[in-house]
């Protein structure tokens, strides 16, 4: 069984600590000042997880507490790296309530698998915490809007994990279209495209020693444990996950918003999706296209349209680029390539401007760190900013799943038209577990 390895994240564990501040949210520590070292936590030591603990653990101005995951392995792996970094001890657990009930802990990252972003986030702040949540912040558009609350009513920094809002060279690029330098955008376009592997076909098994796979569950509905359902192999069953386009497919969704400047839900949505390649247990497409419409605008009266393309099976470039993001401006374009760069093009396709750069993962835990210490004012990747993206890829799922075009009202963030989508808006949970939101 492949295990689907994501290769571009083997970068970041190299990333370079520039971070420029722009975006919205703010906060400040409790008890720490500018100079003073933050108390921090990883929940979920995993995959992206692994990833910050390495990043967190080269820095001088954090003390990591506390390592938390459900899989005992795992978290001794990265217990390991903490002491090899750090020459300590680091705590461990399989249980987030004893992270969250220690109050020297200041602030937690949350790499969980999808199900768990929201829940965990919730908790944390609930404990008096500033987050860092993985994307896409949200299972369902229900927890991204409590998310959002929330974050708003503990007056805690929260940062959604899409660490392009803090990569120098998308900065530069996305402050030039919102500038006007290619003119008025009506239309942006994102993309995915690589080759995966096949999650293969499983039955119902026994969980390993080593796994505590009723916690792993958490909120979700109780399903016995199966050898392809993690680790990483998660994010293709919807119970758990919200299939590549909410993996990779999320940073570039994010940054085609940013540049086509819009700052609401779209009203209606459309998305063909099937699986057209693999024959597996993967339940959702590998092969995805949609098109997502926006309110006309309050200042120019004219709508804007998002387009999302998806083909996991098709390691091939798309403009010049794997994955990406492109601006279509009524004066020139700008095709930006995810962690590789962007060239803008004017009138006659003349090359105007162009830069190169990898994704940033230190400046992007650098942004949030400032901003809990009070030297910047907001975080690069606010909740707001993870929800618009996160909801834009639940309501391209749910089109595809109910196989229509979803009416959608921004404000009170439902499915007008279409029973069965305006259903998946929430989700089931196990009522019986601690971890469940509150207001679901």
């Amino acid at each position: 069984m492949a295990t689907n390895p994501t290769t571009r994240r083997e970068f970041l564990q190299d990333a370079s600590a520039a971070a420029l501040v722009i975006g919205a949210g703010a906060s400040s520590l409790h008890a720490a000042g500018a100079n003073d070292k933050i108390t921090v936590a990883v929940i979920g030591t995993g995959g992206m997880g692994s990833n910050h603990v390495r990043t967190l653990s080269a820095r001088n101005d954090i003390d990591i507490a506390w390592l938390c995951d459900v899989d005992q392995q795992r978290m001794a792996s990265a217990a390991e790296v903490v002491k090899q970094a750090k020459g300590k001890t680091v705590k461990t657990t399989q249980d987030l309530r004893e992270v969250l009930a220690d109050k020297s802990v200041d602030a937690v990252w949350i790499a969980t698998p999808d199900h768990w972003h929201t829940p965990a986030a919730l908790l944390a702040l609930e404990a008096g915490k500033h987050v860092y949540v993985e994307k896409p912040c949200s299972h369902n558009v229900r927890e991204g809007r409590l998310l959002v609350d929330a974050a708003q009513k503990s007056g805690k920094v929260v940062q959604v994990g899409t660490q392009s809002r803090s990569t120098a060279c998308v900065m530069e690029g996305i402050q030039r279209v919102l500038n006007g330098e290619i003119g008025e955008v009506l239309v942006s376009k994102a993309w995915n495209s690589q080759l995966r592997g096949s999650i293969g076909k499983s039955k119902p098994g026994t969980p390993p020693a080593h796994l505590d796979f009723d916690t792993w569950l958490g909120p979700a509905p109780a399903v016995p444990y199966r050898p392809n359902l993690l680790p990483g192999v998660w994010r293709w069953w919807y119970d758990f996950g919200c299939g590549d386009i909410g993996n990779d497919g999320v940073h570039d969704v994010d940054v085609a918003l940013w540049g086509l400047g819009v700052t609401t839900h779209p009203t209606r949505v459309s998305c063909f999706g099937s699986k057209l390649f693999f024959d597996d247990d993967q339940q959702f497409p590998d092969t995805q296209y949609t098109i997502a419409e926006y309110a006309p605008d309050p200042k120019t009266g004219k709508q804007k349209q998002f387009i999302f393309e998806q083909r996991i099976w098709s390691p091939y470039v798309q403009d010049g680029y794997e994955n990406g993001a492109a601006f279509y401006g009524t004066k020139g374009v700008l095709i930006m390539g995810h962690t590789v760069g962007w060239k803008l093009y004017g009138p006659r396709n003349k090359l105007l401007g162009e830069r190169t750069g990898a994704a940033d993962l230190p400046a992007h835990h650098t942004n949030f760190l400032d901003v809990i210490r009070g030297t910047a004012k907001q975080t690069n990747a606010n909740p707001m900013v993870g929800h618009l993206a996160a909801t834009v890829v639940h309501l391209s799922n749910i089109a595809a799943r109910v196989d229509g075009v979803l009416h959608f009202n921004p404000e009170k963030e439902e499915i007008t038209n279409n029973e069965a989508g305006a259903k998946l808006v929430k989700r089931q949970y196990r009522t019986d577990h601690w971890s469940v939101p509150k207001g679901v």
